[in-house]
């Protein structure tokens, strides 16, 4: 069962009537992806900024922690982690949390369509190891904070408005989101090993300040049916909220979150996986397991971040392994897109693509020192394929 079907659908707006019988296989589960040629060719020695890239691609670096961003006034802040783009005029804006003890909080870039930085600003501040998150339709910032009982907060990445807790998506151990607009929920993440997946129903889509917390339901199982059950008490206290619900399927410390075409995609970091549910049939398998490859050593390993260009493949940040974004294609093969040289002390975070697909944002947390201190903020260019 080839995926590129499902993730195109969402870019090109197809609708899933149209895929027929793939949508309904049931029981008829895709192999997890396996070592393969990436789309993109070898990689090439590293260039100046340290990262070992594809033909035809070249990096910059766009900030760096403690440094004022070029330009500006402003100080990138420690330790980036999660991040997205958004559209602004005909530039856009990258957004980039920080996973930071004290401060916490959220920073931003601003592009010109050109690609020159024309502005860099705070969005959140005062909050607690502000790891992943995610974009939603209405062009907010949700930043999630990594810690027993953290919140969510929804920020404005022009930083025009305040940000807002949103107390009713729960209290845990937050980690990433991913917005769904056909069934109208927002998807979460969270980073315990014996952590849950949980989904956020809005009283009112476009208004996250009240609705239902959801815990994913299911076997024990790599694959098969999966349901939803309410949380009784999300703010997680006395109780935690992965303890609440009997049946609650139970995943080994999730990470990343990505939506695309009816499917969502999210990654956990405890056990090697990339899980795949397929909302149509309700269904969910494995997409990637590295001690399921067969052909070779495992390319991918530390799984952590994730996202989707619109050509349907999946860039998979690495925490640790060998400093790799790898590529997950719609054809089930998994490859190394690009490689960070003397790094070892660091982790990828907050790979995002620009409105037009042309640039690759992403961030090497801890840099060439090993501290937070040292995070260094990077834009890959090149011929990504549509």
């Amino acid at each position: 069962m080839e995926r590129r079907t499902f993730l195109r659908g969402a870019v090109i707006g197809t609708s899933a009537a149209a895929f027929g019988g793939t949508l309904m296989r049931g029981a008829a589960y895709a192999a997890p992806a396996q070592n393969g040629p990436g789309p993109y060719g070898a990689l090439g020695s590293a260039d100046a900024n340290g990262l070992q890239l594809p033909s035809g691609f070249t990096s910059r670096v766009v900030a760096r922690s403690g440094q004022a961003v070029s330009g500006t006034s402003y100080t990138w802040h420690n330790a980036p982690d999660g991040g997205a783009c958004f559209a602004d005029g005909t530039g856009w804006i990258y957004v980039s949390n920080s996973e930071v003890s004290t401060g916490g909080g959220a920073g931003a870039l601003r592009f010109d369509s050109s690609g020159a930085i024309t502005g860099a600003h705070r969005i959140l501040s005062n909050t607690r190891n502000n790891c992943a998150g995610g974009a939603t339709p209405w062009n907010t910032w949700l930043s999630c904070e990594e810690v027993s009982r953290g919140y969510v907060y929804e920020t404005d990445p022009w930083g025009a408005k305040p940000a807002v807790r949103r107390d009713a998506m729960g209290l845990f151990k937050h980690e990433a989101a991913a917005a769904d607009p056909v069934r109208k929920v927002v998807y979460l993440t969270e980073d315990e090993s014996d952590g849950c997946f949980y989904r956020f129903v809005p009283t009112t889509w476009g208004d996250l300040s009240a609705g239902t917390l959801q815990v994913l339901t299911a076997g024990t199982g790599t694959s098969g049916s999966f349901g939803w059950a309410n949380v009784p008490d999300p703010d997680g206290s006395p109780t935690y909220t992965r303890d609440q619900v009997s049946g609650a399927k139970i995943f080994n410390g999730g990470e990343g979150c990505h939506y695309a075409g009816d499917n969502v995609w999210f990654t956990t970091k405890g056990d090697n996986r990339v899980w795949q549910l397929n909302l149509t049939a309700g269904t969910y398998e494995l997409a990637y397991d590295d001690s399921l490859v067969t052909n070779g050593a495992a390319p991918l390993t530390g799984v952590d971040n994730v996202t989707g260009s619109s050509s349907g493949d999946l860039f998979i940040a690495e925490d640790g392994g060998n400093m790799e974004i790898c590529i997950i294609t719609p054809d089930d093969v998994v490859a190394p897109f690009l490689r960070i040289t003397g790094q070892t002390g660091s982790e990828i975070t907050g790979p995002a693509f620009s409105p037009d697909g042309t640039r690759l944002y992403f961030s090497s947390q801890r840099g060439t020192t090993g501290s937070s201190s040292g995070g260094i903020t990077y834009e890959v260019t090149g011929p990504f394929r549509a």
